[in-house]
């Protein structure tokens, strides 16, 4: 929106004032209005107006604190609010607007008592926001200027608050109190008022400005030891030397170090155009095989699979390398020799449960339950499926002693619920129990900690997985959190069982195959479930879906999805996050483009980490 001298770049409707000091707020004591960021007259403005007075809030100015307390604006009787429930809830405090006389607005009168509410700021008024605590009803922010007073705090009722500070970000650096995580300190971009902001703050000892002029040269190592993260936008709003005099072996310290966090705005190219191969055929794979069986060229005939997919006839042969069950450098002569030592150890542990008698199983309950799990959810497995239907299809009992076995194999783990899923597309290409185990193994090798019960993998791809919707969609990301579902919580079957139940069982064993060739990276079935959820965005967020619409949305796309649309997706993706030259560190760690950094605990992260340099 734009008009004569301004420029409207942020708009949220929804965001209410809260005029009592009840906890209990009643219909009257809330406004609802407008928040708006402004360009005018080069200068940036945040202004609230109620919705009668929102088209007219450009004319609204900010009156800062007179010091002598001669605000002509303000009368003795005007109340302020303090709130019991809520020490840091925003107390409604004495700024007001400056009367103008602009044309009112249709609906509204000049004298409105509402209208009086209205305040605008200038951006460089500001010396700090404070989020509110989560879970305490609707989000809000307190802004408190340089003059000492807070403006009315602003209730967003249908979400936004991230949003509104990642559009202030453009304008302001805001930088985390090391005291108070929901404090945002606020500074100019200039390096003068950097300078007078670092004085204030005495993170430093020596000359404020001598050290802002090594800031703009090296802010990394300048401030290495007060600063516990220092983002790409950061960097890219002090313009530092083109060269970079960052060293590659400078190493963020760790998260508990006292400092501040800069929010991240990281600007991503074109997605580029992504076409999918056609997939190897046999007589493809047969050119790789070399004269002792030995396969040739193995990366190019990987590269291969991953932008094609496999034939229905080659399958059974190329997913055994595929999951690691027979090597890719092996002959003929030592496969043969591989499969039959192989072969011996299968029937080895099947012995183990099949001897156990019914008498020593009551006494076993660890087995009994395993069995009775196993049995139940085979009996549900791909009964649509011919190589599964009917009730004596003797696919049924492979898959019930596959997965006992499997119990014998991993004793730790056991069976969990899901497995199942996992072992049947296998064992139907593969048609053979023990070669089928093996493979089935080879997929646990690479998923075991989906179903392990503490549940720390799955909290960790969840984690990955929002870190990279950040990066590729913010706006995606602040509608679901608005909506409670920014904890992604409705991927966990996507990733738990690599999206089994989305896709037609024939598109699952393309997928499958491509992802297990590991390309591009660790982690392309994060990258699936992005795309998956770049597909379904404006049907999302212009649906204006609440969290269970989104879940029943999201379960609603079972069958219905094209593997190969979601597979090119994917790539486009991956090759547009790789071809930023600022993607944060944390996030090239996930798509394998950096080494993961040293862990500081047993124990792997189980909450999405913000975005690093």
């Amino acid at each position: 929106m734009e008009g004569s001298g301004y420029r409207v770049v942020f708009e949220k409707g929804g965001v209410y004032l809260h005029t009592s000091a009840r906890k209990h707020q009643d219909p009257d004591s809330l406004i609802a209005g407008v928040i708006r960021v402004v360009e005018k007259d080069n200068d940036v403005l945040l202004h609230w107006a109620p919705v009668e007075e929102a088209g007219d809030a450009t004319q609204i100015f900010f009156s800062k604190k007179d010091s002598s307390g001669g605000d002509p604006c303000t009368s003795e009787e005007e109340p302020t609010f303090d709130p019991g429930y809520e020490p840091d809830w925003a107390v409604i405090s004495t700024v007001r607007p400056r009367p103008h006389h602009a044309e009112p607005t249709r609906g509204a009168e000049p004298s409105s008592p509402r209208g009086q509410w209205a305040f605008s700021v200038s951006l460089g008024e500001l010396k700090s926001i404070r989020r509110s605590k989560p879970g305490l009803s609707w989000a809000y922010l307190v802004l408190v200027t340089q003059a000492g007073g807070s403006l009315p705090a602003l209730h967003f009722h249908r979400g936004g608050t991230r949003a509104l500070l990642r559009v202030l970000s453009r304008y302001l650096l805001l930088a985390s109190s090391p005291q108070d995580s929901r404090l945002y300190l606020v500074f100019p971009h200039d390096s003068s008022a950097l300078s007078n902001s670092f004085h204030h703050l005495q993170l430093f000892d020596q000359d404020s400005s001598n050290v802002v002029s090594r800031f703009l040269q090296d802010p990394y190592s300048t401030t290495f030891s007060s600063f516990s993260r220092v983002t790409n936008f950061f960097r890219g709003a002090l313009q530092p030397h083109p060269e970079g005099a960052t060293s590659p072996d400078l190493r963020p310290p760790p998260d508990d170090e006292p400092g501040f966090e800069v929010i991240s705005c990281v600007e991503l190219g074109p997605r580029p155009a992504v076409e999918r191969a056609p997939p190897v055929t046999e007589e493809e794979w047969a050119r790789h095989v070399g004269p002792e069986g030995r396969l040739q060229q193995v990366p190019e005939l990987k590269n291969r699979i991953f932008s094609g997919g496999l034939s229905p006839g080659l399958r059974r042969e190329a997913w055994k390398f595929l999951l690691g069950y027979l090597s890719w450098e092996g002959s003929f002569e030592e496969h043969k020799a591989h499969v039959r030592k192989k072969t011996d150890e299968y029937f080895r542990m099947k012995l183990q449960w099949k001897s156990v008698s019914p008498e020593q199983e009551r006494r076993n309950s660890l087995l009994h339950g395993y069995r009775s799990l196993i049995e139940r959810d085979v009996s549900r497995t791909d009964r649509t499926n011919k190589f599964y239907e009917g009730p004596e299809n003797p696919g049924l009992g492979l898959l019930n002693d596959i997965l006992l076995t499997y119990c014998m194999f991993h004793f730790d783990l056991g069976y969990v619920q899901g497995m199942s899923d996992l072992l049947s597309p296998i064992l139907y290409v593969i048609q053979n129990e023990v070669d089928a185990f093996w493979c089935f193994c080879g997929f646990m090798e690479l998923v075991h900690g989906n179903f392990e019960e503490s549940q720390e993998t799955m909290k960790r791809q969840l984690g990955q997985l929002l870190l990279l919707l950040k990066v590729l969609d913010q706006p995606l990301c602040d509608f679901l959190d608005s909506q409670d579902s920014g904890s992604l919580c409705f991927c966990f079957r996507w990733l738990l069982i690599w999206f089994k139940r989305e896709f037609p069982f024939p598109d699952i064993l393309r997928l499958w195959e491509v992802l297990w060739t590991g390309l591009p990276g660790p982690n392309l079935h994060l990258l699936v479930a992005c795309a998956i959820l770049d597909m379904e965005r404006d049907t999302l967020m212009l649906s204006g879906f609440g969290s269970n619409e989104i879940l029943k949305h999201i379960n609603e796309l079972t069958m219905k999805l094209s593997v190969e649309d979601v597979l090119t997706r994917a790539e486009a993706l991956y090759r547009q996050l790789t071809a930023c030259p600022e993607l944060p560190h944390n996030v090239q760690e996930v798509l394998g483009l950096a080494p993961p950094a040293e862990p500081r605990s047993p124990s792997p992260p189980v909450s999405p980490l913000p975005l690093s340099p």
